[in-house]
């Protein structure tokens, strides 16, 4: 039997975080695990289950801890520094080009808009868990287009990137797991896995979602 996608859902409105619990059972390689009203209790609360989910939907605004703010992104940093393997789902009703880049710098493994169809956000969920990350073809052209107005992209690039790494790089964009990339390349999983590690070092990028947005802001990728 083939094991279970464990999720946890952090949103503040009641009705919409069970609309989504209700969403979530239809699909039978999902199993929701945790739920949580807030961002600020979380992570004393994974801190004492057993069990921890492999992917988080977490809601962009989220009420504050006390009178100090804690949104999803400060969730976000806060499940990398203490929970580095889970995966991070933004919720968010913004589709503007910068909250996108600014949650991947954060860490966000993707995002997800709240109006999404529920195709989606299964492809979503299980796109983070298997590929890393979950940036969807409208969304990079969005980030190029961002970034091509603000002129973010450097004139050279200030590290060395290999032809192979940038390969692999290409592949990630088009969204190609670590198998199908090393069918591609005709190379092992445990290269491309080496090489995802030194792009990840060599960019600082906090995972496979960061490192599609320093693709993009140093014109790596071609997109149409």
């Amino acid at each position: 039997m083939e094991e279970k996608i464990k999720l946890g859902i952090v949103e503040d409105q009641f009705l919409f975080r069970e609309g989504l619990k209700a969403l979530l059972k239809n699909w039978p390689g999902f199993e929701v695990i945790f739920e949580s009203a807030d961002g600020f209790s979380v992570i004393n609360r994974l801190q004492q289950q057993a069990d921890i989910p492999d992917v988080m939907l977490v809601d962009l605004s989220l009420p504050p801890n006390d009178r100090k703010e804690f949104s999803g992104a400060h969730l976000t940093q806060a499940l990398q520094e203490h929970f580095p393997t889970v995966k991070i789902l933004i919720l968010t009703v913004h589709k503007d080009e910068d909250f996108i880049v600014e949650l991947i710098k954060n860490g966000a493994h993707g995002y997800l808009v709240k109006d999404s169809d529920p195709e989606e956000v299964h492809e979503a969920i299980l796109s983070v868990h298997n590929k890393g990350s979950y940036i969807n073809t409208r969304a990079l052209l969005a980030l190029q287009n961002s970034m091509a107005k603000k002129a973010l992209r450097p004139k050279k690039l200030l590290v060395n990137i290999s032809a192979r790494e940038q390969q692999i790089l290409q592949l990630t964009c088009q969204q190609y797991t670590a198998e199908e990339i090393a069918r591609e390349l005709f190379i092992s999983v445990k290269t491309v896995n080496g090489h995802r590690n030194n792009l990840l070092l060599k960019t600082s990028s906090k995972n496979v979602a960061g490192l599609v947005v320093f693709a993009i802001k140093n014109d790596i990728v071609k997109l149409k």
